[in-house]
């Protein structure tokens, strides 16, 4: 019996081998990344919503925590203030939280501020927002930081 022998079944036809053909994985790799062509934008949609929102929620944090503090010494504070007399945590101070850069700019001899929610890529946000003691949230005062036509709008 040679090795030829061995491939042919009883018939005389050749034994079809199991498992799949280059052609075939490769029709599946293609609908893989047709699939993942749809969803991959969209989740980063999502991701980018959610971050909005999370700063749109901290920003209202920061404004609460800036009554407490005023309440109590009169005037304003800087975010290292708050966080050292614990009205906000720690995690404000980092660079990266929620895709969104805090920061809290003070005027007028600390009897006024800015809260400021800047997105740290477009990966991450689309849109900044800001805050003043009238405790309104804005979308950014710089056109292509905010939706078009709604600079310096509150967030509805």
């Amino acid at each position: 019996m040679s090795w030829g022998d061995n491939l042919k079944n009883k018939n005389g036809f050749l034994k079809k081998k199991n498992g799949f053909s280059l052609l075939e994985l490769l029709i599946v790799v293609a609908i893989i990344l047709i699939i993942a062509t749809i969803a991959i934008p969209s989740l980063l949609r999502s991701r980018q919503a959610s971050n909005e929102s999370a700063a749109v929620a901290n920003v209202r944090n920061l404004n609460t925590a800036q009554v407490s503090y005023s309440s109590t010494h009169g005037t304003y504070g800087t975010m290292t203030d708050l966080i050292n007399f614990r009205m906000l945590d720690n995690r404000y101070a980092n660079s990266n939280f929620n895709g969104y850069r805090f920061t809290i700019v003070l005027s007028g001899g600390n009897r006024n501020y800015t809260a400021y929610a800047t997105g740290v890529s477009s990966n991450s946000s689309r849109f900044d927002y800001y805050s003043t003691p009238d405790f309104v949230i804005r979308f950014s005062t710089v056109a292509s930081r905010a939706p078009s036509g709604l600079t310096g709008f509150p967030v509805q």
